[in-house]
């Protein structure tokens, strides 16, 4: 029987077993990545690695979606590495502490909900961009120390050992789910390299992982105006980035699980991570995305296994690193690669023809502006500007008026559709004020008053009937569009009917 225990504040049970094994194999998959978005950043690998430890361990415990895995990401060491190298490790602290303001700052002012913005097909760009990222990210450990692309023997024994990890992965899940397949994938090449002797290049060869407990740095930089106004566009970009990439990953978390997170929640304990993380070291980060796939595809749901990854981490680097640093890379990047499989979103192939040419537009520019820009935050923004205005010209199509004139002589104009700055040129073409009668009935029983264009557009055509001698009348309204009338009470005379 599984031990099973309830952990934390949250309903769901824990299974030990696999939380644990799952923790583990995050943990070993989290070294290399935090080395490397170190690296991007032009900071110490131990930066990277304390980063991801804090922002693990702090999002694990307070966070809004149990089973999500956090730490150092290439969204925000593409931002930073500009500031540290120009101004140094210290302003990076400072700007990480400030992102995590702002954060906590977003959680609190509940601005998670947001996400509710952010339409499907944007989703699907931001996961295939993001899948193709990391499958392209794993092709540098097919290069030599020069770039070049390694060639023969050396090359043959690296695809050798991917392919073999990835048919673990594949494969053992099929036979047994007791163990997770990553975990086993790993121990098995490690084993095979190490008892046949394998020359290949190991985690080792990246950078030294040994360190100590995260130190407390309280950063070392002037604390006057110019330096806040100096380190504040970095922390905001962080900040949006941070929170963007968080909460979509949290969005694909709970569809896989089919369970709800709480997207104000994770937006704070980011805040507090962040801010952790800037105080003890590190270069701050937000959730990951393929880390997350794998906790989630070992089974784990829990907040435990984020804490082991955490916990565990943090051992590697004080006592075992000596051993991580013998891990071959070939394991890792076959792992990664089956993320990157596993993140793609495969139906958008089957959905091409079946949805509205639009959302397939956006998904491929959402996707492209992630792969090209590594800027994850512009590439959802301009999904969301490009579907925003797709259903703006979609509704301003959309406005009707059916026409009639009652046995009193008085011409009935039955509006449907929403009336907002998008559709006012074809609402004024619908009336002909100049060959109307003397009185003209605007129905908006099936249609709304929605913004400060369409209060104008509702003015200027009263005005239109005024100086034509004519009376208007606007029934119908909604209690929206009709509040919105009152409010704009000084700014235009209209006759409402109720």
């Amino acid at each position: 029987m599984k031990p099973y225990l309830r952990l934390f504040d949250f309903s769901q049970k824990v299974d030990y077993k696999t939380e644990i094994l799952s923790g583990l194999t995050v943990a070993i998959a989290l070294v290399p990545e935090a080395v490397a978005f170190a690296f991007i950043a032009g900071l110490s690998p131990l930066v990277g690695l304390y980063a991801a430890f804090v922002m693990g361990l702090v999002t694990s415990v307070f966070g809004g979606r149990p089973g999500m895995i956090s730490g150092a990401t290439g969204a925000v060491a593409v931002v930073i590495v500009a500031l540290a190298k120009s101004r140094g490790v210290e302003y990076v602290f400072a700007t990480v502490v400030l992102a995590g303001i702002i954060q906590v700052l977003a959680g609190a002012l509940k601005l998670g909900k947001l996400m509710r913005l952010v339409p499907l097909p944007v989703v699907y760009g931001f996961v295939n961009g993001l899948a193709i990222i990391i499958f392209m990210s794993q092709l540098d450990q097919f290069k030599d120390a020069s770039g070049n692309w390694l060639t023969g023997n050396t090359l043959l024994i690296l695809l050798g050992l991917v392919l073999l990890t990835m048919l673990i992965i594949w494969g053992l899940p099929k036979l047994t789910k007791a163990f997770p397949a990553s975990l086993a994938a790993i121990l098995i090449v490690f084993g095979v390299v190490t008892l046949f002797g394998i020359d290949t290049k190991t985690v080792g060869d990246m950078a030294s992982i040994d360190g100590g407990f995260p130190p407390f740095n309280i950063p070392d930089i002037a604390y006057n105006l110019d330096t806040f106004l100096l380190i504040l566009p970095y922390a905001g970009i962080v900040a949006g980035v941070g929170l963007i990439e968080s909460l979509l990953t949290l969005e694909l978390i709970d569809e896989i699980t089919e369970t709800r997170g709480r997207t104000n929640k994770e937006a704070m304990a980011q805040g507090v991570a962040n801010i952790t993380s800037g105080f003890f070291s590190g270069m701050g980060g937000c959730a990951m995305i393929g880390q997350s796939l794998i906790n989630i595809s070992n089974g784990a749901r829990a907040r435990l296994s984020g804490i082991v990854a955490s916990v565990v981490l943090l051992l590697f680097i004080m006592f075992g690193s000596s051993l991580v640093e013998q891990l071959p890379m070939a394991a890792l990047t076959g792992l990664m690669i089956m993320v990157s499989i596993g993140t793609f979103e495969w139906v958008s192939f089957k959905i091409i023809n079946k949805y509205p040419k639009s959302d397939i537009l956006v998904g491929m520019v959402v996707a492209l502006i992630t792969v090209l820009l590594h800027n994850l935050a512009l590439a959802v923004l301009v999904g969301v500007i490009i579907a925003a205005l797709v259903f703006a010209w979609d509704s301003a199509k959309r406005i009707r008026a059916r026409k009639h004139i009652d046995d009193k002589g008085v011409k009935h104009y039955e509006i449907y559709g929403p009336l907002f700055f998008g559709s006012i040129k074809m609402f004024n073409d619908k009336f002909d004020v100049a060959d109307d009668p003397e009185e003209v009935m605007i129905d908006f029983k099936e249609s709304r008053i929605v913004d400060m264009s369409a209060i104008e557009a509702v003015n200027k055509l009263t005005e239109r009937y005024h100086t034509a001698g004519k009376k208007v009348y606007i029934t119908n309204l909604s209690s929206s569009s009709h509040k919105l009338l009152i409010k704009a009470d000084k700014m235009i005379n209209v006759n409402v009917v109720e």
